[in-house]
């Protein structure tokens, strides 16, 4: 992970821009303000600045359903040494053409570009991320590595690759910042933040979902899960599954309902039309290739289950 300047021990004031895209999560634009808040809290003065703009310097509708303020648009972030782009669903509304163009005109002027959650496919669209190694939410991992096989996708918490860094989500927005943090300012500053937040410093090299973590999970059930959510696309019987985690069938059932209040199955299946319907909604990708990634024989096998699940066929996700 090779960085630049900004991670520098330095007294000096750092300047941050946020440009917050509709459809963006309150979660992911705290968890990357509120630690320099609490750094500054911390330091007695003010090591950190931040702005919020907005692609036309509007309020900015976020996905709970309130607005955030903005300190105008793209254009007032100059003067900022880092950009950072929050972005979450309905891309291909938001990240409009001449928001893009306007992107890769001006990332030029920042030490430092980056994105969050989404933010990394903006950034991938206006050619920023061209020749870096780069990470964006698990479930959009492989569609950014094949839509952009010049970048090197890695599943990552954050990536930070000269002068670019990606971020995949609202937990790892917070880690990033306490490694800013404990770059500029020292491992305790950054220990002291995170203890605030009730939180742990982490590393952007680790992994987005850590597996087995949960306490209340018995260990056979949290592997059944991960082997799950690892085979979307080419699902397993729930017997392989419980021979592959050392249980029965039955025992591997009974555990479940247990834990989870439902059948390996029927959570198998719950996961791939969940994953179906995020493709559906965040996606241009037709319905027979939804299927194939959802590990579904046909369209009409997915649009069945789909309807069974939701109550709609999936073609009213796009209409």
């Amino acid at each position: 992970m090779t960085e630049n300047a900004i991670f520098q021990p330095s007294d000096q004031p750092l300047s941050l821009a946020l440009l917050v895209l509709p459809q963006a999560s309150i979660l992911e634009v705290a968890s990357a303000l509120d630690p320099l808040r609490n750094a500054n809290r911390q330091l007695g003065h003010e090591a950190y600045r931040w702005r919020v703009v907005s692609p036309d310097g509007a309020p900015v509708p976020l996905t709970c359903g309130i607005e955030l303020p903005s300190s105008g648009p793209l254009s007032h972030a100059t003067g900022a040494e880092a950009l950072i782009v929050v972005a979450g669903y309905r891309l291909a509304e938001v990240a409009t053409r001449p928001l893009i163009r306007d992107l890769r005109r001006i990332a030029p002027r920042f030490q430092l570009v980056g994105g969050i959650d989404a933010g990394p496919w903006v950034l991938a669209r206006a050619g920023l991320l061209d020749g870096h190694r780069a990470t964006v939410h698990w479930e959009d991992l492989e569609d950014l590595a094949s839509s952009h096989p010049e970048i090197d996708v890695v599943p990552d918490r954050f990536v930070i690759d000269r002068n670019r860094v990606t971020i995949s989500g609202a937990a790892p927005a917070a880690d990033f910042m306490l490694h800013l943090i404990r770059s500029r300012h020292g491992a305790a500053l950054a220990r002291q933040v995170a203890a605030s937040f009730l939180a742990t410093v982490r590393k952007g090299s680790e992994p987005q979902i850590a597996q087995g973590q949960d306490p209340t999970l018995d260990p056979r059930v949290a592997a059944a899960l991960a082997r799950m959510e690892a085979q979307i696309d080419a699902p397993e019987p729930a017997s392989r599954t419980a021979r592959a985690v050392g249980l029965s069938p039955r025992r591997l059932e009974s555990l479940f309902r247990a834990a989870l209040g439902t059948t390996p199955a029927a959570h198998a299946l719950d996961l791939r039309l969940q994953a179906a319907r995020r493709m559906l909604t965040d996606t241009p990708h037709p319905l027979a290739e939804v299927a194939l990634r959802t590990g579904f024989s046909s369209p009409s096998t997915l649009s069945r289950a789909f309807r069974a699940r939701f109550g709609q066929p999936p073609g009213s996700l796009r209409r």
